[in-house]
């Protein structure tokens, strides 16, 4: 019961907070990521969680590729990692009147997935925020898990990888799901776990990004055998 309460009130503090993050995106455009980063970090705060980091960030990748299994997911990235990060997400989401333009204000990258073309213009945008020294963000799942499985990976990350030739750098979140149960409305204070993972140059290696989907779901079952530190 106090998950659910707790999941209530984040959800609509969280609405009228990505309202007002949006407006001052708009009003101050130089400053997109320190409001982004600030809005993460005020997330977290309220929700309670704390994050423990793993690993070490690769500067000289340009595509992370992450997990996906909660909204959280984002707010712990972008409150943690120090760079500028462009999403790759849905046009669904763009498209949300009012809080599409959480996509649109620090220009994100949208992908409408009915449209086998869209993959163009991906790779159009994301050389374009790469060479605004931005990093490319995508959820290779394409939607979310349960957070015990990585799905299987869906083949943009592949092409735009190997069609601009980048290090890509695997990050594992943990415990995300638990924290913030997006279908179930459910909130939790705890620990997430962020697990920077060795990075890829995909033109060493053809079978490159399902070597790192295994990678992933070996140090996922490896963290998860030790789920006692997590509840």
């Amino acid at each position: 019961m106090i998950a659910k309460i707790r999941g209530i009130f984040i959800a609509f503090e969280f609405a009228v907070s990505i309202l007002v993050t949006i407006a001052l995106m708009y009003i101050f455009r130089d400053k997109n990521y320190f409001l982004r980063k600030k809005f993460s970090q005020i997330q977290l705060f309220l929700m309670g969680i704390k994050i423990k980091s793993l690993g070490k960030a690769d500067k000289e990748a340009k595509l992370y590729l992450i997990n996906h299994q909660s909204l959280a997911d984002i707010v712990v990235l972008e409150a943690f990692d120090d760079r500028d990060k462009c999403w790759v997400g849905k046009q669904e989401i763009e498209d949300i009147p009012l809080f599409g333009h959480i996509m649109k204000a620090p220009k994100m990258i949208s992908i409408d997935r009915k449209n086998k073309r869209s993959i163009i213009k991906i790779i159009k945008l994301s050389k374009e925020r790469i060479s605004e020294g931005r990093v490319i963000v995508m959820f290779p799942e394409g939607t979310r898990s349960d957070g015990k499985t990585i799905l299987e990976f869906q083949a943009g990350a592949k092409i735009l990888a190997e069609k601009l030739n980048l290090k890509v750098q695997p990050i594992l979140l943990v415990n995300t799901q638990y924290l913030l149960d997006s279908k179930k409305l459910t909130s939790r204070s705890g620990e997430a776990s962020i697990i920077y993972l060795d990075s890829v140059e995909p033109k060493k290696d053809e079978n490159w990004l399902e070597k790192i989907r295994e990678d992933m779901q070996k140090r996922l079952n490896d963290e998860l055998d030790n789920t006692l530190s997590y509840r």
